[in-house]
């Protein structure tokens, strides 16, 4: 529907769609990523909006999407906001459940010789207030020194989700960096005996 954010999914082929994935072969993992939520369709994993002109705004990733207080927000509108923090390199925002509600808990990469102090922890907090909404900003706010990506450099967001919430990481193969999910455990005082085989 126009003017309001959706699901990006392709009801025909389109060329840039990849054919299959290394060491899958009967393509189980393909299926999963792109069909499973919508039997015989391509689900790409993105939000987007058709806009009454005729325009498309791209809104990021479905599944980083957070609901605080039921609200629902992406995680990209919490990075966004954070671009005026110059202490800030890189951040990753998730949710922390605690079976009643969603917390956003934001991991963050400061500049060399930074500490993340209660000043700064409180200007973040300002700028995202400021710049995004009451919602968005983090109830917890810890200080990494790197964050978990994808081997073409994507962030994992969901595996950073599965630590903080206590449940296994599968597939870390997919993971460059494995060892930073025990930081990230680490960071928030939590247990890091379900993240296998990500000990550096």
């Amino acid at each position: 529907m126009k003017g309001e954010p959706g699901e990006l999914v392709c009801r025909a082929p389109l060329p840039s769609m990849p054919l299959r994935f290394w060491n899958d072969p009967d393509d189980a993992r393909y299926r999963e990523a792109y069909f499973e939520r919508y039997p015989g369709v391509w689900h790409h994993g993105d939000r987007i909006e058709l806009t009454p002109e005729g325009g498309i705004i791209v809104w990021g990733r479905s599944d980083a999407t957070l609901k605080p207080g039921g609200v629902r927000i992406g995680t990209g509108e919490i990075y966004r906001a954070l671009e005026v923090v110059a202490e800030v390199l890189e951040a990753m925002a998730v949710g922390k459940n605690d079976g009643h509600d969603t917390e956003v808990w934001l991991f963050v990469v400061l500049k060399e010789g930074v500490t993340l102090e209660r000043a700064l922890t409180q200007r973040i907090s300002n700028a995202i207030l400021k710049r995004a909404s009451a919602q968005h900003v983090p109830g917890s706010i810890f200080q990494v020194s790197d964050l978990p990506r994808t081997h073409s450099g994507k962030l994992l967001e969901l595996a950073a989700a599965r630590v903080v919430n206590g449940r296994e990481v599968d597939n870390l193969a997919a993971i460059a960096n494995p060892a930073a999910l025990r930081e990230v455990a680490r960071a928030a005082g939590l247990d890091e005996s379900h993240i296998g085989g990500a000990r550096p």
